[in-house]
């Protein structure tokens, strides 16, 4: 499309979503299945023309375009073409009511009558339905268009962070054998507090003490778990913890962490543009966040090469965080070995900066009612053969942390910082 129709697709969700939410004195709230009146093929017709014209999508422009093409609506008919027309060129649609629940943290397109929503307790699957699967090609094309990515035949995926802040991964035929999916992962834009996170049952009574001595004490740790487990979640409320006169140097693949705290710089890598140059990669970025006076270097997550940097920068005496993932927290070292080749570092090597540069792992896992809590909480340890495994301190119960055969180190150390369990 040319004219109006692009300019509208390029508008933030943000923006969009009080248009996209519009209800017409009888028409259906957004999000049900349009009347029989505007089917796909009128709505395609009317979009043609009113691309054709240049003109806005509004109720008077839409009936000249029924007009022109010798359709005649009641003003029902004509508002449910305005409001599919708004659907398709601003915002996410007929997602925008589940994108605008503050329980969603994602959203899940599997087929055009095939959308699901995790809202804390697990995946559910709604009464949200689109057209046809080419309703939900463009939706995915005009999103990845709205995030600067392109999305078709020749590129069918793209992963990339919408203008709100919004995740967006999307996947094309012949890739996606069934249609097209869309996965968007909703970024909360305020962090939990402690207290909330012993609430939902994250953290057991009393382990926001726990949580709070480990970032007392500036512990360097990593957080461990599956995804969808809460590790950015848990990641954000430990770094607003920290002292009000630190300096918060974030590097992440894609904004996501939204700490509470008054001093934080954020590094957000960058793809290759269509020409294949621009690329900003995670390891670039942290050796740019050390020469920026870092009083906590945090990498949002530890996926591949940049595992390097990161070891060396926490062994220079610099302070840091991350995340990882991993199925228990004694498969961490196992899993930054694997990471630490991609980077051409050795067993040894690896291990060796390992015992130096981390303390603890926080591992989160997620249950069977898709409740997430912080599992368990291993100290790191060196053995005689010199590589570091982890070992249980504490593990959670409903009634709070029990204390494992690492308690007694994980107090030494929180204490030796200034934290008190």
């Amino acid at each position: 499309m040319s004219g109006t129709t692009t300019r509208m697709a390029t508008v933030p969700l943000t923006a969009a979503r009080a248009a996209v939410g519009e209800r017409g004195p009888s028409g259906p709230p957004t999000g049900a299945l349009l009347p029989t009146a505007a089917s796909p093929e009128l709505v395609d017709g009317v979009r043609r023309w009113l691309a054709e014209s240049g003109a806005e999508p509004t109720p008077a422009k839409v009936a000249a375009a029924l007009r022109a093409q010798g359709r005649l609506l009641g003003d029902s008919g004509v508002l449910a073409v305005v409001r599919s027309l708004r659907s398709e060129l601003v915002g996410a649609g007929v997602l925008e009511p589940l994108l605008a629940d503050p329980r969603v943290t994602d959203v899940l397109v599997n087929g055009p009558d095939r959308v699901w929503v995790d809202r804390g307790g697990g995946l559910e699957r709604t009464a949200v339905r689109f057209p046809d699967s080419a309703a939900v090609r463009r939706l995915a094309q005009r999103l990845a268009t709205s995030a600067g990515r392109r999305l078709d035949d020749a590129r069918p995926w793209v992963d990339a962070r919408l203008p709100d802040g919004t995740r967006l991964h999307a996947v094309l035929p012949p890739v996606a054998v069934e249609g097209p999916c869309l996965s968007l992962r909703v970024v909360r834009h305020r962090a939990f507090g402690l207290d909330e996170l012993v609430a939902a049952g994250t953290l057991p009574p009393g382990g926001d003490r726990l949580l709070r001595a480990v970032v007392d004490a500036r512990l360097s740790f990593l957080i461990s778990g599956g995804t969808g487990s809460g590790k950015t979640t848990l990641l954000s409320t430990a770094l607003g913890l920290a002292g009000p006169g630190e300096r918060l140097v974030l590097v992440e693949d894609s904004s996501e962490l939204r700490p509470e705290h008054p001093h934080v710089v954020r590094l957000e890598a960058r793809p290759p543009n269509q020409e294949g140059a621009g690329l900003v990669e995670l390891p670039d970025l942290v050796r740019q966040a050390l020469r920026m006076r870092p009083d906590r270097l945090v990498v949002g997550e530890v996926r591949g090469a940049e595992v390097a940097a990161l070891l060396a920068a926490l062994n220079t005496g610099h302070g840091g965080c991350g995340t990882v993932h991993a199925n228990a927290a004694v498969d961490v070292p196992a899993r930054l070995e694997a990471l630490g080749m991609t980077a051409g570092l050795g067993r040894a090597a690896l291990h060796s900066q390992l015992a130096a540069a981390l303390a603890l792992v926080l591992h989160l896992v997620r249950d069977r009612a898709g409740r997430r809590r912080l599992a368990e909480v291993h100290v790191l340890d060196r053995c005689g053969d010199g590589l570091v495994r982890t070992v249980p301190a504490a593990a959670w119960h409903p009634s709070g942390f029990t204390r494992e055969a690492g308690w007694s180190r994980l107090r030494e150390l929180c204490e030796r910082g200034g934290g008190a369990l």
